[in-house]
């Protein structure tokens, strides 16, 4: 016997999933406050780079296109969530100019030139393509590449906590944001039957667990290292 499940019961799940990435992925987006604040302290970037913060708002505003109702069918969750995320970035990236030097300031200018040239031309692009499914599949995957390798970005800080067996450059919450948020959208995009979002976001949650799972192993060695008796010598 085979029972089916309510459409009902998929669209509740879908949004709880959709409002819950939403909360989470606030995590992710507060999480380079203590930076700017001590870049607005000292009147610097030092040696901060705005690179992050330019290629994090070219992949919001890809995805906050694909999450509107000219591309993909029920995403409106999507479209609020990266929204959201592009105005802390656009934010994040006007301090970094303000505060930094001459050759940083022309530099960061161009690039978010750059950034608004390919958007214009991702959207104009596929505003030109008349079948709603061949623009959904091409900005789909744009939006996907896009989420891969902003997931894949933290297997460099990876591999440093291996090499090093320290968690110094891997900040817990921010890991643990990074995987709460990738399994809610993971979980949406399933709801939602749309492979665009449950294909990055599910690797989002493996590299997630990776993270989680070395903090834990590499705080519990150091802990326990600590605890370990001085040797005392008795030469």
């Amino acid at each position: 016997m085979f029972f089916s499940i309510p459409d009902g019961t998929f669209t509740i799940c879908r949004d709880a999933a959709g409002i819950a990435g939403n909360i989470f992925a606030f995590g992710l987006f507060i999480s380079p406050i203590p930076t700017f604040k001590r870049i607005i302290r000292n009147q610097s970037t030092e040696n901060f780079s705005g690179l992050p913060y330019v290629y994090a708002l070219l992949n919001c505003l890809i995805c906050t296109w694909y999450g509107t109702p000219l591309i993909s069918f029920d995403n409106l969750l999507v479209m609020t969530v990266n929204s959201i995320g592009a105005v802390f970035q656009i934010t994040y990236i006007i301090i970094f100019i303000v505060h930094a030097d001459r050759e940083k300031k022309i530099r960061m200018l161009g690039l978010i030139l750059a950034v608004f040239g390919l958007m214009a031309i991702v959207v104009a692009g596929s505003l030109q393509i008349a079948d709603r499914g061949t623009r959904w599949v091409f900005v789909g995957i744009l939006s996907c590449a896009s989420l891969i390798s902003m997931f894949a970005s933290p297997l460099f800080i990876i591999n440093l906590v291996i090499r090093t067996k320290s968690v110094e450059f891997m900040p817990f919450y921010l890991s643990l944001s990074t995987f709460l948020m990738s399994t809610s959208f993971f979980l949406y995009g399933i709801f939602n039957f749309d492979a665009f979002i449950y294909v990055p976001n599910g690797i989002g949650t493996i590299l997630g667990i990776l993270q989680l799972a070395l903090y834990f192993h590499y705080k519990t060695k150091s802990v326990e290292e600590s605890r370990e008796p001085l040797m005392v010598s008795h030469a």
